[in-house]
């Protein structure tokens, strides 16, 4: 059974740092090119990194360039989204997708 299971997220204030995982399970992670994917509210889902299965191709949407970073770990099957400076319109509920696959989001808040 797949599963992709995110956590990490939570309320911090402006100019403040999380970092957001995404566990997976039932699959072959360590082949397969994962993303982070966040939905702010009343708004679509929109990509915002991306990584390859090695981790020597990384794409960032503009809008989190220099301020995010995308890692993987393949012998933990993990996927980390660290997120740094902050701001309010990084509001949204982050999701991990893989081989067609989502989890179940985290919610992350920015606000004072």
């Amino acid at each position: 059974q797949v599963q992709l299971v995110e956590s990490g997220g939570g309320l911090v204030q402006p100019g403040g740092s999380l970092t957001l995982s995404c566990a997976a399970s039932g699959f072959t992670f360590s082949r397969l090119y994962m993303r982070w994917y966040r939905q702010p509210p009343g708004k679509g889902r929109e990509l915002v990194a991306s990584i390859t299965a090695t981790g020597d191709f990384i794409n960032y949407a503009d809008s989190v360039k220099g301020r995010f970073a995308i890692a993987r770990d393949n012998s933990a099957s993990t996927v980390y989204l660290r997120m740094n400076s902050l701001k309010p319109e990084d509001t949204a509920v982050y999701y991990c997708n893989g081989n067609g696959y989502w989890g179940q989001g985290t919610q992350v808040t920015v606000s004072s």
